[in-house]
């Protein structure tokens, strides 16, 4: 790929996460480029947090057909960039959520619940604190996730917003407000789930205030698209994985 920007492919859920993919893509000025194309949400309208609508919103056959849309643009890697919609049935079938996009697109292939465990063991990082979006019951099968690649959560707090529509809306400093109260003195890192929630303009910032590595989900999305492709652009600014604080090859 000398020469050619990387192409990556990403299967979004909803609405929330395009202005981080777009500040990435300028940012690489023309190291990658991004294609985009929404998959469909399960469960009722305004409430696809619920943790029936996410194993809905999971179904390889919707993730699948959905990047199938996008195949004609020849990505380099495919991302399933939901992070609910991964973790939600445990990690054997977000595994299998990858391996099927892998095959239909014919290129490595990830998610963003997979990114998370992936940053974290690049980063060798065994304890950390996390701060949900969703309401309680998505934030504890978000923590069983990452046990299940015995990464301990010693602090959990979730904000209860009902829908990846409502989480979107929240504000900087809402955020780093409850960062602060969630990070717990012996967390290496806290971790910030869902991709609705826009982040990387301010991570960086939270970064310097808070004394630790924050990953958010669409940083690690990016960051293990890249990863996975074999192909890494140091971006400083957007939060000490994106700016290489660990190999993504």
């Amino acid at each position: 790929m000398t020469g050619e920007p990387l192409r990556i492919g990403l299967v979004v859920p909803s609405g929330g996460p395009e202005a981080d993919y777009y500040r990435f893509e300028e940012q690489c000025r023309g190291a990658a480029r991004i294609y985009m194309t929404i998959s469909r949400v399960g469960g009722e309208f305004g409430k696809d947090h619920d943790l029936e609508a996410l194993r809905e919103t999971g179904r390889i056959d919707w993730i699948v057909e959905a990047a199938e849309r996008i195949k004609p643009f020849r990505p380099d890697v495919v991302e399933w960039a939901c992070t609910s919609g991964s973790f939600i049935l445990g990690r054997a079938y977000a595994e299998k959520q990858a391996a099927a996009l892998s095959a239909a697109m014919e290129v490595p292939a990830g998610s963003t619940s997979l990114a998370f465990a992936a940053a974290a063991a690049g980063m060798k990082l065994a304890k950390v604190s996390v701060l949900a979006t969703y309401p309680e019951p998505a934030a504890r099968a978000f923590e069983a996730f990452l046990g299940e690649f015995g990464i301990e959560v010693v602090s959990l707090e979730w904000l209860d917003a009902p829908s990846g529509w409502d989480a979107c809306k929240f504000e900087e400093d809402f955020i780093r407000e409850h960062a602060r109260r969630a990070l717990a003195p012996e967390a290496q890192a806290l971790l910030i789930p869902d991709t609705a929630l826009p982040s990387l303009h301010f991570v960086a910032a939270m970064e310097k205030d808070l004394g630790r590595p924050v990953l958010t989900a669409n940083a690690v999305t990016l960051w293990d698209a890249q990863r996975l492709a074999g192909s890494f652009v140091s971006l400083p600014g957007f939060g000490s994985l994106l700016a290489g604080a660990t190999a993504a090859r």
